[in-house]
């Protein structure tokens, strides 16, 4: 603990002025970190142009979570009973010189194709509770996310901002590029309309 503490205060100073002067990628995906004594407060929003229903199909996926989100390295469901999932994901976190592991299990509950609610039970943090919210926008699906956890070591404010923004924008990168490789496999897999004379 007190080892990752140290690593991620030498990365704030020797690597966070390189971070900063870096254009940001994937800029339309808005994210906001707030790091409040011990609470780590995640927003997120972007649009995807997909529908709902196709955006919580990759959403929802978590037995194959793992095969199009490259920090896990296991997704899988623990049971289900209605809208409750039990769900186990394990992975690495890493970003310039930093890496360490997550593992959790939640609960969670799902509201079609509105809401998704997570709740943390079990893992390598203190507290994680999110809400995943749908909204169409015109035939796109507008996605908001927001999680408030509590992790199980000390997170510097300014390297700590940057290295969620960075974790929590490239996992949702992921994601938006599953549910675009899905949509156009889904398309180019419906039959061609035949022409009428």
């Amino acid at each position: 603990m007190k080892k990752t503490s140290f690593l991620l205060l030498m990365w704030s100073v020797l690597f966070v002025p390189v971070a900063l002067a870096e254009p940001r990628p994937d800029e339309d995906i808005e994210v906001k970190v707030q790091i409040t004594g011990e609470n780590v407060i995640v927003d997120l929003t972007f649009i995807v142009p997909a529908t709902r229903q196709e955006v919580w199909a990759v959403l929802t996926d978590f037995g194959h979570m793992a095969d199009f989100v490259s920090n896990l390295k296991e997704s899988k469901v623990i049971s289900i009973s209605g809208n409750m999932l039990k769900i186990f994901q394990r992975g690495f976190a890493s970003y310039g010189p930093i890496s360490f592991p997550f593992e959790s299990t939640r609960e969670i509950r799902l509201f079609p194709f509105d809401k998704i609610k997570s709740h943390m039970i079990s893992g390598n943090m203190r507290k994680m509770e999110g809400t995943t919210r749908l909204v169409d926008e015109g035939g796109k699906t507008r996605i908001i996310y927001h999680t408030d956890t509590i992790q199980e070591v000390w997170v510097p404010p300014l390297a700590g901002n940057i290295f969620i923004e960075h974790e929590v924008r490239e996992q949702f990168k992921e994601m938006r590029n599953e549910i675009i490789k899905r949509k156009r496999a889904s398309t180019s897999s419906l039959p061609a309309r035949s022409s009428t004379h």
